[in-house]
């Protein structure tokens, strides 16, 4: 049973990306696949680590991630636009930081620590701009990827960090980020069905 629930919300993280992916299929989006790589990158280092911690249901929800996102990586090699911004730089830096410090201090918990801090980091335009301009993001990825952790959290059998941080954080993030979607869409008037041409930074 813990097995279904992983696979579940590893399979709803990939379909979470779905109406992401169309849009940029449709260039209703342009992602910045700079961004998007750095996202990759936090997502496999957290991937790496649970695995390594023996934590086989946290990392399929990372890994979900990790491939979802790549796949937009390599979308937007065509439809998206490429941006390096000091953000981005000091992102993969801390990113590669908190690799090296796990591989020499030999504690995956530490990477797992500092991949959620940066991902927090990165997630904070998201939110600015989900108030700012609503109708550019895509709610309903941000619905399902709440709903993903949820089965992740539901199939672990004990509770620590390497397993409980990273979808904790994703419940808590994704959840804020399609609440001030739903928000400002309701207090503007805005159709929830409503999107529009936009490039996009970090999602």
């Amino acid at each position: 049973m813990t097995e279904v629930l992983a696979y579940s919300g590893a399979i709803l993280t990939l379909l979470a990306l779905v109406p992401y992916i169309i849009d940029v299929i449709r260039k209703k989006t342009k992602p910045n696949i700079v961004s998007w790589f750095t996202w990759t990158l936090l997502t496999s280092i957290a991937t790496a680590a649970a695995f390594q911690a023996g934590e086989p249901e946290a990392a399929l929800l990372t890994l979900a991630n990790a491939i979802g996102t790549f796949a937009i990586v390599i979308l937007g090699l065509r439809n998206g636009i490429a941006k390096f911004s000091l953000f981005d730089a000091l992102c993969q830096i801390g990113a590669l930081i908190a690799l090296a410090l796990w591989l020499i201090l030999d504690s995956p918990a530490i990477a797992i620590v500092g991949v959620v801090f940066i991902d927090f980091l990165g997630v904070l335009p998201t939110v600015r701009h989900s108030w700012i301009s609503p109708e550019e993001e895509t709610w309903q990825t941000f619905f399902l990827s709440t709903i993903a952790p949820c089965f992740t959290i539901a199939s672990l059998q004990a509770y620590n960090i390497e397993n409980l941080l990273y979808p904790t954080y994703l419940l808590l993030a994704d959840g804020a980020v399609m609440c001030v979607i739903l928000y400002r869409r309701k207090a503007l008037g805005i159709n929830m069905t409503k999107t529009g041409d936009h490039e996009t930074l970090h999602e």
